[in-house]
């Protein structure tokens, strides 16, 4: 079972020094406080006319002011580096808060003016998990993520693809849909979330990216909720097939693939993700070290999980680690077989 409320991290001296040399730390507004104080809120309906989880949020005309100036610098220091000469025509659209999960994230509409093109990205607060999270998805995974960080303002870019609720209901049925394709991403996406100890992928925390090839379509599954990166204590939370929003793709997942198809899915995700290790060592080998350090979750956990990955691997791999981050290191050591590299 997941934790109704995790506790929030902050990000510590040494995780910071990691950002400002990766990049990731930024002079940006502190604008998620800002945003807090807004004065109304009506549901957000999608385009089809449905409520969604999303409220969309107003301000005072002077407040707004002010917000639509830090916001849009904000975008241009995620897209273009900062270069206000290139951000003029852009304007704030909407806010949208989510008031869901540990985040409450605020979703940002920034349009051109010149041609009425919209772009999001995402105003949350800079928990440490998270950003473990974000940097694990960046290094080990195929997909770049692009996201900056400053106090207790964190800002994500957005990820395109069919919110994985929606496509699980929508896409599932008809001929444009390969189900061999679907199910054979889906093994390797809840292999890339196990091995890295990324939980609490329900179909709401990850989008499908449909992509058409020459001959069929291409899917991939990203996560966009990295709030649950080592943190819970049951294994099966960090397994995407265990839960019952994705018991749709999971059946189409056994119903077109043997055992041994599976099996040869899952060690080829594995094989990238060492690939991936090996060659961007130096900036996971810093990252772990340092998460290894770091108060991540409860000491019961951090036990509890310990013990629950020496069963199911049957092994004494892991009896001596004492933080969520030695377990995080030593799961990816274990599961990707780097025997010779040194966290």
């Amino acid at each position: 079972m997941i934790s109704r409320r995790k506790i929030q991290y902050p990000i510590s001296s040494s995780l910071r020094q990691y950002l400002y040399y990766f990049g990731r730390q930024s002079d940006i507004p502190l604008v998620y406080d800002d945003l807090a104080g807004y004065t109304g809120a009506l549901p957000y309906e999608d385009p089809n006319g449905d409520e969604t989880l999303w409220l969309t949020v107003f301000y005072p005309p002077e407040e707004m002011k002010v917000l639509r100036e830090k916001l849009t610098k904000i975008y241009a220091a995620l897209k273009i580096g900062g270069d206000s000469t290139l951000h003029e025509h852009l304007v704030v659209d909407r806010i949208d808060l989510g008031e869901f999960g540990n985040s409450r994230p605020y979703r940002i509409k920034i349009t051109n003016q010149f041609n009425d093109n919209s772009d999001y990205y995402y105003v949350k607060t800079a928990d440490a998990s998270r950003v473990y999270g974000l940097e694990l998805e960046h290094i080990l995974s195929p997909n770049r993520i692009n996201y900056l960080v400053n106090g207790n303002t964190l800002i994500e870019d957005h990820v395109a693809g069919v919110p994985g609720d929606v496509f699980l209901e929508n896409n599932l049925q008809g001929e444009a849909l390969n189900e061999v394709r679907i199910a054979k991403e889906f093994v390797k996406f809840n292999e890339r979330c196990f091995i890295r100890l990324l939980g609490d992928m329900r179909s709401v925390n990850y989008v499908v990216d449909i992509t058409p090839d020459f001959e069929e379509v291409q899917y991939r599954v990203r996560p966009i909720d990295f709030d649950q990166q080592s943190y819970e204590k049951n294994p099966k939370i960090y397994l995407s097939y265990h839960f019952r929003s994705n018991r749709k793709i999971t059946r189409i997942s056994f119903k077109c693939l043997n055992r041994q198809t599976i099996n040869q899915y899952a060690e080829e995700e594995r094989s990238q993700m060492a690939r991936r290790a090996m060659s961007e060592s130096r900036r996971l080998t810093g990252l772990l070290k340092i998460m290894r350090k770091e108060d991540l979750a409860p000491k019961e956990h951090i036990e509890k999980l310990r013990e629950e990955l020496n069963i199911m691997h049957k092994t004494k791999q892991f009896s001596e680690c004492n933080t969520m981050g030695e377990l995080t290191a030593s799961h990816i050591q274990y599961m990707l077989d780097l025997k010779e590299v040194k966290w």
